[in-house]
């Protein structure tokens, strides 16, 4: 493996939906890249994840103090709250982004404000500032593409995986719905989004044998001559409930399932 080429492990698949009773769900995508020389984390996942976050972490024999570098798509806390956790990772962000937060402060949306002002503060900290094409090379085997929509400054990075390119959207493309209808939910800038959208799709068809890997979603490839995407993987969700009366009644929901209602 070159030192600029990494291996790509899925360490929790993003879910493609959102709660209807209980404010945002933040199942996001969480990956591991494996290099000669470094451990690169893409989104670092929310709260929530923070106990199964260390078990796959585990399986992959990897120590969070071994981890180099954190990219975040942007700031929102189911992407970006678990980067504290990594001690020895410089911690990669749009400036734009990171500007923004600072800027918004506490407000009613998904954006951790505490985390923002630490981001700031914070010497671990590295701020991506994308040049007049868009693009900005990160580390070697990493370039971040400006996406802005639904937040002012996310980010998309492109991978130069050992198995060929890979395309992390975060949620500038939270999934296939997204990527296919050109169209998006929750964004602060419609207009905006779908421009980004358009890019995406750009980038995705520019390399053959791209990987996507959206924010909320399976990863997919889009071969050539195929009419759509594939997907790279099996989702794999579902949720344990108790409404019984004792422990060991439980009720398990299978979220997998792909039928449209």
């Amino acid at each position: 493996m070159n030192s600029d080429t990494f291996e790509v492990i899925e360490i929790v698949q993003g879910f493609p939906g959102r709660s209807t009773r209980h404010g945002g769900l933040g199942w996001s995508s969480v990956t591991l890249l494996r290099g000669t020389d470094r451990l690169v984390l893409v989104d670092s996942g929310s709260f929530g994840m923070r106990p199964m976050l260390a078990g796959r972490l585990r399986e992959h024999g990897v120590d969070p103090a071994e981890v180099t570098d954190v990219l975040l798509s942007h700031a929102h806390y189911d992407h970006a709250a678990n980067y504290l956790l990594f001690p020895e990772a410089a911690v990669h962000i749009g400036a734009d982004e990171l500007t923004w937060a600072l800027a918004t402060g506490a407000a009613f949306i998904p954006l951790p404000e505490l985390y923002a002002k630490d981001l700031a503060e914070n010497p671990r900290t590295h701020r991506i500032q994308p040049g007049p094409d868009g693009r900005a090379e990160v580390l070697p085997g990493i370039t971040a593409v400006a996406a802005p929509g639904h937040t002012p400054g996310s980010l998309v990075f492109r991978v130069s995986g050992s198995a060929g390119p890979v395309l992390f959207t975060g949620d500038a493309a939270k999934n296939r719905a997204e990527l296919l209808s050109g169209d998006v939910d929750m964004t602060l800038d419609r207009d905006a989004s779908r421009n980004t959208l358009a890019i995406i799709r750009g980038l995705w068809r520019e390399l053959p044998g791209t990987v996507v890997v959206p924010g909320h979603d399976v990863p997919m490839t889009w071969p050539e001559g195929s009419e759509g995407p594939q997907y790279e993987g099996v989702r794999d969700a579902g949720i344990q409930a108790w409404f019984g009366d004792d422990l060991e009644s439980t009720h398990d929901v299978d979220l997998s399932r792909t039928e449209e209602t």
